[in-house]
């Protein structure tokens, strides 16, 4: 792929990151650090992957994305503002009363938002009903989720795992952000994941696994899941979790923290 393709969609991640440090620093509240691990992914995804129209988000040809960590909102957010869904303004809005920017997405009421999600393990779970549902009507959509390592911990991921290989959906592909933490401290000491890629093969889906900062990449592990049949893919994405912000990187407490003005003041220098 062209160097300034990768460029641009690099050019794009940081922008993103900005909104997401910006928005979160005005709402006081929010989930930094599994929105920052995820932005890449999601760039590559809305800017270059994935079929869609901003100016009809309901286009029936378009493809769809499940944010099954629904608590990365404000990631899912400022996406769909960079894309055009709606003016950037509106990000400022994040969690505030009267607000269609809620903690986690609701469906209805964000262009964009194909599905409520937030209760970990049901985003995945859905997207499986989707790309069932878009088999079954024929059509040749494809649909797309985004996984935490921590929500693999719940029953139901590997129930919609076990369904998705049983009924052969080779128009899902899911990316795992990998990034080693959750809410209580390391997956690993929470409830160990390992070996992650081996679990999703034994599941019977077409495993990958990649850096989740290589834009690279993940637009060709993205281009390689396009073209596997009869089988659902998982990506696994090694992220860092509060990737760009120094004083977030690796840090659990950055789970569920806003900045206040000054580490907004300092994120913002740092993502220039």
């Amino acid at each position: 792929m062209e160097k300034e393709i990768i460029n641009s969609l690099e050019e794009t991640a940081k922008a993103i990151r900005r909104s997401i440090v910006t928005m979160l620093g005005e709402a006081g509240s929010g989930h930094p650090g599994g929105s920052l691990s995820s932005t890449d992914v999601l760039t590559a995804l809305y800017f270059h992957e994935m079929k869609l129209d901003p100016g009809n988000p309901q286009w029936d040809k378009r493809d769809r994305f499940v944010l099954s960590k629904g608590h990365a909102a404000p990631l899912l957010y400022a996406t769909l503002a960079q894309r055009g869904y709606f003016p950037k303004e509106e990000l400022m809005t994040l969690r505030k009363m009267g607000s269609r920017l809620q903690g986690h997405p609701v469906m209805d009421k964000v262009p964009g938002v194909e599905l409520s999600t937030g209760s970990l393990g049901q985003g995945i779970s859905m997207a499986v009903g989707l790309a069932l549902a878009g088999r079954l009507d024929g059509s040749s959509h494809r649909v797309f989720a985004l996984v935490g390592d921590g929500e693999c911990q719940e029953g139901i991921v590997w129930e919609a795992a076990m369904a998705a290989a049983h009924y052969g959906l080779g128009n899902l592909t899911a990316v795992l952000d990998a990034n080693g933490l959750q809410i209580d401290g390391r997956c690993s000491d929470v409830m160990c994941l390992d070996p992650i890629e081996e679990k999703w093969r034994a599941f019977g889906w077409h495993v990958m696994t990649i850096d989740g900062h290589d834009m690279q990449a993940i637009v060709n592990a993205l281009q390689e899941a396009d073209k596997v049949e009869h089988q659902p893919v998982m990506i696994v994405a090694h992220t860092v979790k509060g990737k760009g912000v120094s004083f977030m990187e690796n840090q659990p407490g950055w789970h569920g923290k806003a900045p206040n003005p000054e580490q907004v003041q300092q994120a913002l220098e740092e993502l220039a």
